[in-house]
This record gives C-alpha cells, sequence and structure tokens, in this order.
C-alpha cells in the first residue's frame, strides 16, 4: 500500500479532490500541475504494481500480491477486492514506508480493514509494523550510498558528505508520535554502521506541506545553505523512507534541491531508489514472512 499519485499534470485536480475533499485552493493546484509538467510523469503507480509483480514472483503461487493506492487507482479497496477474487482468505498489508507515524499512517489500516471487511477477509488480517531497519533494505541502501561515495570521491578529490533525507512531518504529529523520530534514528544507524565511520554526514526533512503550522527542522534547504558557507563542492542525497520514483524525488529533489545545490556551488547528486531491485523484492517478502507470525 501506498499514498498514490496523478499521473501527469491533467490528473492533479482529481488527485487533489480524494485528498482535500474540494479544500485545495486553486492556487495550491497550479502549482503541483506546474511540478508534473516540469518532471513530465510520475511513474509511482506503475513502479509499485511493479513491484508487487516482482514480489508475486518470489513468493510464489501460494501468495496473491497486489498494489493499491489510497489516494489514486487502484486503490486499496480494488486491491483487496482482486486477492478475494484470487482466491486469498486472509490479508497482510504492506504500507510502503519503511518508518511511520501511526497517527498519520492510520488511514491506510482505515482503508484496509474497511476494505477487507467489506470482502469477507476480515479474519486474521495484519498490517506490518514498521520496518526500517530490515536487513535487506539497509544493506541496498548502504550499498548504493557505497558505491555513489566511491565514485564521487574520485571525481571531485575530497570526502564528500552525504545528506539522510526523510519526508517532513507537523511538528504536532511528532509530538503525539514520537516513535516516528526514533525509526528514522535507527534507520540512519543502521546504514552508518555500513559505511565508513569517518564519512560526515548530516538528516534533514524534505518535502513539507503547504501550511503555516511548524514542520519538523532542519529542512533541507536549511543544511545545503550551511554547506554553502562551508565551501562544500558536492553532496550526496541519500532518501531512506521513498521506496519509489515519484514527485517529491524527481522534481522536491531532482529539480528544486538541485538548483539550490547550483546556486550555493554545489554538485547535487543522489542515491537511486529501490524500484524493483531485486535485494528490496527481498526485503518485501522478508516483511511479509514476518507479518505472517505476528
Amino acid at each position: 500500500m501506498t499514498y498514490g499519485s496523478a499521473t501527469t499534470a491533467e490528473h492533479v485536480t482529481e488527485y487533489f479532490e480524494h485528498i482535500y475533499k474540494g479544500r485545495a485552493s486553486r492556487a495550491l493546484i497550479q502549482d503541483f500541475e506546474n511540478r508534473y509538467r516540469l518532471v513530465g510523469h510520475s511513474p509511482l503507480v506503475e513502479i509499485t504494481e511493479s513491484q508487487a509483480s516482482h514480489l508475486q514472483e518470489l513468493l510464489g503461487d501460494a501468495y496473491v500480491v497486489r498494489a493499491g493506492m489510497r489516494h489514486s487507482a487502484p486503490f486499496i479497496e480494488d486491491a483487496v477486492a482482486e486477492c478475494k477474487a484470487a482466491g486469498a482468505t486472509s490479508l497482510i498489508g504492506v504500507i510502503l514506508s519503511p518508518q511511520f507515524s501511526s497517527f498519520i499512517m492510520e488511514g491506510y489500516r482505515t482503508a484496509f480493514i474497511e476494505a477487507a471487511a467489506k470482502h469477507g477477509l476480515e479474519e486474521g488480517d495484519v498490517v506490518a509494523e514498521p520496518w526500517g531497519t530490515e536487513p535487506h533494505f539497509v544493506e541496498l541502501l548502504a550499498e548504493r550510498t557505497r558505491e555513489a561515495l566511491e565514485k564521487l570521491n574520485k571525481k571531485y578529490g575530497v570526502s564528500v558528505p552525504i545528506i539522510f533525507t526523510t519526508h517532513s512531518l507537523p511538528k504536532r504529529v511528532v509530538e503525539k508520535d514520537p516513535s516516528y523520530l526514533n525509526q528514522l534514528e535507527a534507520t540512519i544507524d543502521a546504514v552508518r554502521k555500513r559505511l565508513d565511520p569517518g564519512l560526515l554526514w548530516y538528516a534533514g526533512y524534505q518535502s513539507a506541506g503547504h501550511t503555516p503550522e511548524e514542520w519538523l527542522k532542519p529542512d533541507l534547504v536549511d543544511i545545503l545553505a550551511d554547506l554553502h558557507k562551508q565551501k562544500t563542492s558536492a553532496v550526496l542525497i541519500v532518501p531512506i523512507q521513498f521506496l519509489a520514483d515519484h514527485l517529491e524525488v524527481l522534481y522536491d529533489l531532482d529539480i528544486a534541491a538541485k538548483k539550490q545545490c547550483e546556486e550555493h556551488g554545489i554538485a547535487y547528486h543522489r542515491i537511486e531508489l529501490p524500484n524493483t531491485d531485486p535485494q528490496f523484492i527481498e526485503a518485501l517478502a522478508s516483511i511479509v514472512k514476518k507479518s505472517e507470525m505476528q
């Protein structure tokens, strides 16, 4: 299960209607339409469906694997209905966010449980717990970071710093559920143990929402400004929460953050996301098997 996405600029109004129920301003819609035009296309839905297909292949015929989105088709209920039609007798839901606040993710659980009940699959249903330190996932992040740093350190002749990024949340949400921050720290610690202990690293938040309330700090924008003051020549961005290419990466990082780097004279680089890497599919399989024992 994942959040969902508009595919192109033409789908933003419909997508926002599902999220905001008519409360999204025209200015916000136009802003995001422009972002989608700049990236051309968000492949989140296709990649998530491909992840499900690869997981199905790995798990075999004893399982039925489908992808469901919270705010765009195919919806979570569509996925549950397909599972039932394919012969499933119980369900395991995996939220495609390694670290999550139960407060924020309650919508996933609600959609999952209601869909299961509607299709007669409520008995024995499980939603996987946060899985930010799953070994296959952590090793994939570390491996991609090591490989990128080896090339960048050689290219620039210095030790290039990294910035671990994750999606920001309103501060009030974390005050209600501080476990989110603990999960982020656990993922970063697990990855760092597999990297050079002398590596210079930072951790920050990205993609803060369009609301006046206080969001988590430090923001990626602030970290890049500080690196500019330190005359940093290059940086490697390491997203630890995003699992497939989508707007928060293709625009927020590859366009907006890259532009800020250029303005600061910093060469922008980021690791590839997990997408359908076999090691990530192994991670998903491990999460499913572990959840069966809950």
